[in-house]
């Protein structure tokens, strides 16, 4: 398994860092055997593969529930579990407690958390006094999407640009292993990977960054219609999946399944039942 020391010598040397959203013990088990070097267990899995309209109805049982999941399907992986929607905003202290408990049930390697509020920056900076390695996120931040105006490129002009440098480097100083950066032009992301001392991810935010993220249902292409610009689609499962279950009605139909090599029979036929006349 990858520690965040091999990630921070990863950057050093200039080798990127893959990362790959996964919600579940298959999702998982395929991804590590790819050999992806990290598994993010994100929020998006309320749209995603639970039918939610946004992130924000996304639940910190949702997160553990999956996280445990990915877990069993990827034990050797370094695995991220993203804090839901409003479990990082009460008190300080109810915070870190969800943190801890999402952290402790889901025996991952760390947590994620989107913003630079001045709250935030305090948790990520208690959680990592406390041994638990926290993961940034920056840019679009989809908890938000509603104070945000919707779903929209961050950081394209000086001041919000500026603001973006400023808070990364503020979650580096209170302690951030890493950080997503999602949704801003390529030259934010190769001037924030340059600025930063540790890790970037990029999603929709250029080539230039330490590593980027895909998530597994967009790029296998898997019971999503509408791909963001961002994304890009290794096969389609929609169109395969689709035909290949059409295929197995027609078989059920024409009793071309199940066939001869799919079925069980009984040695002494005599032991069978006899239906009364």
């Amino acid at each position: 398994m990858l520690t965040v020391k091999d990630f921070q010598q990863m950057k050093e040397k200039q080798e990127k860092i893959s990362m790959v959203t996964a919600y579940d013990y298959p999702s998982a088990k395929q991804v590590e055997a790819a050999a992806a070097d990290t598994i993010l267990v994100g929020d998006s899995l309320g749209m995603t593969v639970l039918g939610y309209t946004s992130t924000t109805q996304v639940t910190l049982n949702d997160m553990s529930h999956h996280a445990k999941a990915v877990k069993r399907g990827a034990p050797n992986s370094f695995i991220i579990v993203d804090m839901p929607f409003m479990s990082y905003h009460a008190s300080i202290e109810q915070s870190i407690q969800n943190a801890v408990t999402l952290f402790q049930e889901s025996d991952v390697q760390a947590v994620k958390i989107e913003g630079a509020s001045e709250e935030t920056v305090e948790l990520i900076r208690r959680l990592t006094d406390g041994g638990i390695p926290v993961v940034g996120h920056l840019g679009l931040t989809p908890q938000t999407f509603n104070v945000l105006g919707g779903y929209r490129v961050q950081g394209n002009d000086e001041v919000t640009s500026n603001q973006i440098l400023e808070d990364a480097r503020k979650l580096e100083e209170a302690g951030a292993v890493m950080i997503v950066f999602e949704c801003i032009p390529k030259e934010l992301g190769a001037i924030v990977s340059k600025a930063l001392t540790i890790p970037t991810i990029g999603i929709g935010a250029g080539v230039n960054c330490d590593g980027q993220v895909l998530v597994y249902h967009d790029l296998l292409q898997y019971g999503v219609d509408r791909l963001p610009k961002f994304v890009k689609h290794y096969t389609d499962f929609n169109t395969i999946g689709v035909e290949a279950i059409k295929h197995y009605v027609a078989d059920v139909k024409d009793e071309s399944f199940p066939a001869e090599e799919h079925t069980y029979t009984i040695k002494n036929k005599d032991f069978l039942p006899k239906l009364k006349k």
